[in-house]
């Protein structure tokens, strides 16, 4: 009889990190690792501040989407409002609410966890905190940055955002994956 696995518990040892380089955003590093055999690895690691996005659809079943320039991709996307959690000791929500309110100009009466996300455990570390915002108001919109300063803000039915998180129209991860979780939330 072999022992229940503990999903919880890895077989696998984390022994260090060693810093290859430090950039404005992300670090890269040379992970080190042992395997259950005793085998030692070494993995490429980005290591990421963590992110927030916000799903936020008005009393009209409108979703707020932006269509910005992401620069490894060399083209402009169409996605839900995110950010970096880049303000130490902020909770997420009110980085959330704070991204929201400058990429689109709305602040939320309701701002609610909806669902976490892994974009690419394999080598990054981001964890993307996924947020439903309802019960929205116009403010003032405050961009922050060359990207925010010339990004597109649309509003788009729910069933059209649906629609386009699955024909390929946003190919942006966590926008497919909060549409789709914020749909299924809404029972739409």
């Amino acid at each position: 009889m072999t022992a229940p696995v503990d999903p919880d518990r890895s077989p696998f040892t984390h022994l260090r990190d060693e810093l290859i380089h430090q950039g404005q955003v992300v670090a890269m590093y040379n992970g080190y690792f042992e395997g259950p055999d005793g085998e030692q690895l070494t993995r490429d690691i980005v290591r990421h501040p963590g992110a927030v996005s916000v799903v936020a659809v008005d009393d009209n079943d409108e979703v707020y989407l932006v269509r910005q320039y992401r620069a490894p991709v060399d083209a402009d996307l169409w996605e839900i409002p995110a950010g970096k959690r880049d303000i130490d000791g902020e909770p997420p929500e009110v980085t959330a609410a704070r991204e929201l309110e400058e990429e689109v100009g709305v602040v939320a009466d309701r701002m609610v966890p909806l669902i976490d996300l892994l974009h690419s455990p394999g080598f990054c570390d981001e964890l993307q905190l996924i947020f439903l915002a309802t019960g929205l108001r116009a403010t003032e919109r405050k961009a922050d940055g060359a990207e925010e300063a010339h990004m597109t803000v649309a509003k788009v039915p729910l069933a059209s955002a649906i629609t386009m998180a699955l024909d390929g129209s946003i190919v942006d991860a966590k926008s497919i994956v909060g549409i789709l979780a914020a749909a299924r939330k809404l029972g739409r």
